[in-house]
């Protein structure tokens, strides 16, 4: 979408932020300001993104062939596309060591799993009940304390890391060095590499667009082949939605029958209604939350006047960010709905990881991690 009001003046910075991906201008994904209103016009612009997502839905048109307009819904490479850009080789080797420490399953001779069952390294000794395997007598503990025990080690599982991708319209947005969707790219990339080391395997469910899409855990070069192709596809355009966070994480729980690494990666728009659905997942699983932010989603600068456009919804709103008030509206609005999806992601037991489309998103997740 473009913007019809423009911008009345714009510093060097601003010129080249306020990009959308096709091609016009618009204002920070899902922020609507309002016009000399203070903080009912912030107010307003936070509200409109929330009814944005996982509320509306579009029911394809029939054309003049009589045949349904899915073709509207299909994803879409946002211009200026860059993807996540290059990752040193030993950041990624850290990653993989702060990726291991969170790993909800092992290979054998590499990570340590949860409860006990077949493995290498010893868990506990217990007294011999009938049943237990003879072979794990330990003859030390026998011998010591004069009644037979045995052996329990710490399981040795496959790792399977799943990847919940937001791919709707606001992924499209950024103002800094690349888009969000770029850095959930590169976000997906890393993992994917670092999950099927050892001989783990990477499953993937996107969501927020019309139309989901599903790949089954598989290991090897395979795995991060699909999933290049699959993000490569691009993201939803402007006006549609598609399934909500809340149902994909319902959706994870029931395709993962064992323990797993649950990786979430959206920019949590609107209030934190998949709070109880993703409690629910982290007490089966392992949850890691990156959360993908844009400067220009925190705080309007003073550019004059805007029309500012959510890409979920398409409504539309005027401000005029000269005004003092409604900037501090807009930013005290913002954080206090950010602060809310921490705090929900810190209640349900996951951990949250914050990364941004300017600087090195790479190096902020390794610092995050370690």
């Amino acid at each position: 979408m473009s913007v019809r009001g423009g911008v009345s003046r714009r510093g060097g910075r601003e010129r080249g932020a306020e990009r959308r991906h096709d091609g016009g201008l618009g204002p920070p994904t899902g922020r609507q300001g309002g016009g000399s209103g203070g903080a009912r016009a912030a107010e307003g612009a936070r509200s409109g993104r929330r009814e944005g997502r996982g509320r509306l839905r579009l029911r394809p048109r029939a054309g003049r062939n009589g045949a349904n307009a899915k073709a509207d819904n299909r994803l879409r490479p946002p211009a200026g596309r860059q993807g996540g850009g290059q990752i040193p080789a030993a950041l990624v080797e850290a990653l993989d060591l702060a990726f291991v420490r969170r790993a909800g399953g092992v290979l054998s001779g590499e990570y340590r799993g949860s409860g006990v069952g077949p493995g290498t390294e010893l868990a506990q000794l217990r007294p011999y009940l009938p049943g237990d395997d003879v072979r794990q007598l330990d003859p030390a503990a026998t011998a010591r304390t004069g009644v037979p025990h045995v052996r329990q080690q710490v399981p040795e599982r496959l790792l399977t890391t799943w990847l919940a991708v937001d791919v709707s319209a606001s992924m499209a947005f950024g103002t800094a060095d690349r888009l969000k969707t770029d850095v959930a790219e590169g976000v997906v990339d890393v993992v994917g590499m670092l999950a099927v080391r050892r001989g783990g395997k990477v499953g993937l469910l996107t969501f927020g667009a019309p139309v989901g899409r599903l790949l089954p855990p598989r290991g090897g070069r395979g795995a991060r082949i699909g999933l290049r192709r699959a993000l490569g596809e691009g993201v939803a355009p402007d006006g549609s939605a598609g399934e909500p966070l809340e149902r994909t994480v319902v959706r994870l729980g029931r395709l993962a029958r064992q323990s797993s690494l649950m990786v979430l990666i959206s920019d949590f728009a609107g209030p934190p209604v998949w709070a109880r659905p993703v409690a629910a997942l982290a007490a089966r699983h392992t949850v890691l939350a990156i959360e993908i932010r844009d400067p220009r989603e925190q705080a309007l600068p003073p550019v004059g006047r805007l029309t500012m456009v959510d890409p979920e919804s398409g409504a539309r709103i005027d401000v005029d960010t000269r005004s003092r008030r409604l900037r501090e509206d807009y930013a005290r609005s913002a954080a206090a709905e950010r602060e809310a999806v921490a705090s929900a992601l810190r209640r349900a037991g996951t951990e949250h990881v914050v990364l941004s489309t300017a600087g090195s998103w790479a190096r902020e997740l390794g610092r995050r991690l370690a």
